[in-house]
């Protein structure tokens, strides 16, 4: 029988690979107004980019990720980062903004393959490291969002904005031949009528007290981090600063340092302490808007509180996504659906207020909306910490090749 442990290697290659896949979501975020300039469109419409981006994704979440519940999953994860890279293909020789619009949705509805291996890790994972290890491929998940950006702008300077799309489609195919070697065979699964399939994502949500919580808190989080990294890119192409895209990129690599917090989050639900920690990141979370929005002209500052605001809004995430994966049953691809769905809609949301708000009250507009969404989630917390706290333990919980094939179904 072939072994299907998280072994160290696994998890590496797991980790690398999700982040290089969920990469592809912001190549174009530092890119918004050299892309405005190449074909001829405003800033506030090529913010429109990085929405249709998160909206095409959180569409994908939750039409193909589902799949992961019944399908052959060594199949169907090569699969899709083989189409997002021909839609990321077509990205670079778009003529129009319309077209590469259309395209980049294209790549946020096939750029699923991370969503579809972090189920995956919570299953083969040993109930006692389930935290660890998908901490572990979240901290990838993230170090590919922070250096997505870094790579991306100083490609731009250097070889013009189409010629990363070209980059990353050369990648993901890369990564789709090395996942279908490294994905270990998996037991069939009872198939599921395709509608009923998506309905069980809502009744799987209802069915688990502690998920809508969840799901709210983690939506709050990363509409903050949408909100946030956007407009950093308004705020660092104006006076005092007026970057290039290259010198924003590099902002990334300050988050990158934060991206570990994941891991150690995963940690923090292990040892029991998931929902008190969930609490003291979103009070940090808050405290780190307050210092953006105060020391706003300060680009040290500003580093400091992309490194806070970055591991306060990861350790949110990862230990909401370890509860529902600590839940019982087999239906860990349809629980992660809902988080991620609500996650991108939460960011789509962000990243489309940007550009209204950084046009009617500049950064202080910005900010205020980002810390009353960082409230909103640490309200939502204070009122629901019982209900959390059905999920906030690994004890109980079976081992994953103990459980029946889709038996909330």
């Amino acid at each position: 029988m072939p072994d299907r442990r998280m072994t160290p290697a696994r998890t590496l290659v797991f980790a690398i690979a999700a982040g290089l896949a969920v990469g592809n979501l912001y190549w174009a975020q530092p890119l918004i107004e050299i892309i405005a300039a190449s074909l001829g469109v405003s800033s506030s419409s090529a913010a429109t980019l990085v929405t249709v981006t998160q909206v095409g994704y959180a569409f994908g979440i939750f039409l193909l990720v589902p799949l992961g519940d019944v399908l052959n999953r060594r199949r169907l994860i090569p699969l899709v980062l083989t189409l997002s890279a021909v839609a990321l293909l077509g990205a670079a020789l778009a003529p129009t903004f319309p077209v590469l619009l259309a395209l980049l949705g294209g790549v946020g509805l096939t750029t699923v393959g991370a969503q579809m291996l972090t189920p995956l890790v919570s299953e083969l994972a040993e109930p006692e490291r389930r935290g660890r290890v998908v901490g572990t491929v979240a901290s990838g998940i993230y170090i590919g969002i922070l250096l997505s950006r870094t790579i991306s702008g100083f490609v731009a300077d250097f070889l013009g904005w189409r010629a990363i799309f070209v980059i990353a489609a050369a990648a993901t195919l890369v990564l789709a031949v090395v996942l279908r070697k490294v994905i270990p065979p998996l037991e069939p699964r009872e198939p599921v009528p395709y509608l009923r399939l998506l309905r069980s994502v809502f009744t799987t949500v209802v069915r688990h007290r502690a998920a809508l919580p969840t799901l709210v808190i983690c939506a709050a989080s990363f509409a903050v981090f949408s909100l946030f990294w956007t407009s950093l890119t308004y705020l660092l192409t104006a006076a005092p600063f007026t970057y290039s895209a290259g010198q924003i990129g590099l902002l990334g690599l300050a988050g990158v340092a934060s991206a570990f917090a994941a891991r150690r989050a995963g940690v923090l639900h292990d040892r029991g302490w998931s929902v008190p920690a969930t609490g003291a990141a979103l009070a940090v979370l808050a405290l780190s808007l307050v210092a953006g929005w105060a020391a706003s002209t300060s680009i040290i500052v500003l580093i400091v509180v992309v490194v806070v605001l970055d591991m306060a809004g990861q350790s949110i995430v990862v230990l909401g996504q370890t509860r529902l994966f600590a839940l019982p049953g087999s239906d860990r691809s349809r629980l992660n659906t809902a988080l991620v769905v609500s996650n991108f809609l939460g960011g789509a949301i962000g990243s489309a207020a940007a550009g209204p708000l950084w046009a009617s009250g500049g950064w202080a507009a910005i900010m205020a909306a980002a810390l009353a969404a960082a409230l909103l989630g640490l309200v939502g917390w204070a009122l629901t910490r019982s209900r959390l706290k059905e999920a906030g333990s690994p004890a109980g919980v079976s081992a994953p090749y103990a459980e029946k094939p889709n038996a909330s179904l």
